[in-house]
């Protein structure tokens, strides 16, 4: 069974287009798409509304910078915290070119920050790319609870 996709995005036009962008690549990998950093959170960590959901992590998480409730650093400082999470690859998706956002980024260890093309065929370009590379290409450290 193919990994899920997590893609954490607020902005419902990128989340369609990245879903578009995703099914166009041919990827066989459910994408689950949360809106905000806190239920980013329960789901990685398997709580309320997700407490039953499969005992898998995700093969990727494409996480937007600016998010309600928790922004991406937040979510991804947790995710590094966390024993059973911290080796799932993260990609900051985000249209923040501030190079602070990217340090903190990579201070907090995102295995990549990608920032989000204006125009749609760059967009969907590099959604398509980023899927294959990461849920395809990459090959994931084994996975143990």
């Amino acid at each position: 069974m193919l990994r899920p996709i997590l893609l954490v995005e607020d902005n419902p036009n990128d989340i369609e287009l990245t879903l578009i962008a995703l099914e166009k690549a041919r990827l066989a990998n459910p994408v689950v798409a949360l809106r905000d950093g806190a239920e980013a959170l329960d789901y990685l960590r398997r709580e309320g509304q997700w407490a039953d959901r499969l005992d898998e992590n995700p093969a990727v998480i494409l996480l937007d910078k600016k998010l309600p409730k928790l922004d991406g650093h937040e979510v991804l400082k947790v995710v590094r915290e966390n024993a059973h999470l911290r080796r799932i690859p993260v990609v900051m998706l985000t249209s923040s070119r501030e190079e602070k956002d990217l340090l903190r980024s990579y201070d907090l260890g995102v295995n990549a920050y990608v920032v989000k093309p204006v125009e749609f065929d760059d967009f969907m370009d590099a959604i398509n790319d980023l899927g294959v590379f990461w849920a395809v290409l990459n090959e994931p450290p084994p996975y143990s609870r």
